[in-house]
């Protein structure tokens, strides 16, 4: 009986350690090792893994992986290009620019002159200021006309010309559309009688500027004088033309 038990404890032994030798060779159980990776755990991280990548670069095409849009924002700082015509820069259209030639009015057409072919030219001596003509010149024309600078008066065949009060010079040319009126006012004689070489005239004729002083503007005019006629004397003075009335016979 103890030879039998000595026997089966041996084939114990032999078995446990046969066990030991296989499970740190090709044997399916190592106590050190870590648990190995079963295949279905492997598939599902390839899976997961492929999906990742697939969705990023639909992400980058700008679609998920199942194929829905994806909303894209700028990068912080990062801003759209303005078109050129945004920027204001070459390739934009300009607000305002003309496409004329820049000349008087904008219209595109050269400067034209009032001067006696295209107005009416009245004088007509006034209560007041005392001693004072007013001139009115309107546009009969079809055009835009303007009138530079002061009337050229000459009464009857007289020798000079009445200079313009500097103080009368508008800060812009008078321009008269196609049925305005401008104005000049003329001082005839001093009021406390201290003009020299007093006369009566019968006829008056007056004359247009050009664009330079003294230059001519185009035919004169010859308006009525009352019958009978306008006393003037050395004290003889003119405004600049005028757009209103008022600043003709104000001064």
């Amino acid at each position: 009986m103890r030879h039998i038990r000595l026997l089966a404890a041996t084939g114990t032994a032999v078995a446990a350690l046969a066990l030991t030798a296989c499970g740190n060779g090709t044997g399916t159980e190592d106590e050190g090792a870590a648990g190995p990776t079963t295949p279905v755990a492997s598939a599902g991280k390839a899976a997961s893994g492929e999906a990742a990548a697939q969705t990023h670069r639909a992400a980058a095409g700008g679609r998920t992986a199942n194929g829905t849009p994806v909303a894209r924002t700028h990068a912080p700082g990062a801003r759209p290009s303005a078109s050129p015509a945004a920027r204001g820069g070459q390739g934009g259209t300009r607000a305002g620019t003309s496409g004329g030639t820049g000349t008087s009015g904008g219209t595109g057409t050269s400067v034209v002159l009032c001067n006696g072919a295209n107005t009416t030219v009245t004088a007509q001596p006034v209560t007041r200021p005392l001693n004072h003509m007013l001139i009115t010149v309107k546009n009969t024309g079809g055009r835009t006309c303007e009138l530079p600078y002061y009337p050229v008066l000459r009464f009857d065949r007289m020798q000079w010309v009445p200079q313009a009060d500097r103080d009368t010079q508008p800060q812009a040319v008078v321009s008269l559309a196609p049925g305005e009126s401008g104005y000049a006012g003329v001082l005839l004689s001093a009021a406390d009688g201290s003009g020299t070489g007093g006369t009566t005239a019968r006829g008056l004729t007056v004359g247009f500027q050009g664009l330079t002083p003294n230059s001519s503007g185009g035919p004169s005019a010859t308006p009525s004088l009352p019958a009978k006629g306008v006393y003037y004397d050395s004290s003889l003075k003119v405004t600049y033309w005028q757009q209103e009335m008022d600043d003709a016979l104000n001064w």
